[in-house]
């Protein structure tokens, strides 16, 4: 059994630190894993959402966005508890519904490392939209309201943009050769099979925000 003022010292130190492991509340508090777990939930822990789930976080403790995340030195929580729970919540709450680029660009995780679970998520409901999968919430009247929204916005967003594979790709690619001008990313790509153009990069970086540092080796579109 854990006396009061071991526990308390604990949730001194949890708070300071923000975040902490199993491993390192149990040291703290001295007891086994199952007796921590049994703590965690008492004291309302989230668990992080990211990272295999090794970090735990006090609810009062995190700052959650206005989407209910909360990303603490590349560590991330959700007041929506899992990945799952999360991702249902952003796509059913969004505007126009989401695509596996935009699920992950706010969840802050490459698209591929859920992509899987994404078919199994209740809630939600799959449509294909100029090559690539919308997610949008499974109720009737948000779903014509974001499906609308999203035809809408494509007609002022003229540029075409890559499949959600191609994008997968270009997007790793990007995060490995930060440098890189597009030229040499589309190369790369080419070497492994991928027909993705200058222009196709170009437009998902621009749709992404993200900004290159090196001018490209040619300004042509393919």
């Amino acid at each position: 059994m854990i006396d009061a003022e071991k526990e308390n010292k604990t949730l001194a130190v949890f708070r300071h630190s923000r975040i902490m492991t199993l491993t390192k509340l149990a040291h703290h508090l001295d007891c086994s894993t199952p007796t921590v777990r049994k703590r965690l939930r008492n004291w309302g822990a989230l668990t992080s959402y990211n990272r295999n789930g090794r970090f735990y976080a006090l609810s009062n403790v995190a700052k959650f966005d206005e989407n209910g995340l909360w990303k603490y030195k590349g560590v991330f929580f959700s007041q929506w508890g899992t990945l799952k729970n999360t991702v249902q919540h952003v796509v059913r709450n969004s505007s126009a519904g989401l695509d596996a680029s935009e699920i992950g660009r706010l969840v802050g995780l490459l698209p591929r490392s859920f992509m899987a679970q994404l078919r199994k998520i209740q809630g939600l409901r799959r449509e294909k939209y100029e090559k690539r999968f919308v997610y949008y919430s499974d109720e009737d009247h948000t779903y014509s309201s974001q499906r609308s929204l999203r035809a809408e916005e494509s007609k002022k967003m003229p540029k075409k943009l890559p499949s959600d594979a191609e994008a997968i790709f270009i997007l790793v690619d990007r995060i490995k050769h930060s440098d890189s001008s597009v030229e040499q990313c589309v190369q790369r790509l080419r070497k492994k099979g991928k027909s993705v153009s200058i222009v196709d990069v170009r437009n998902l970086l621009a749709y992404h925000g993200i900004e290159k540092k090196t001018p490209d080796i040619f300004s042509s579109g393919r």
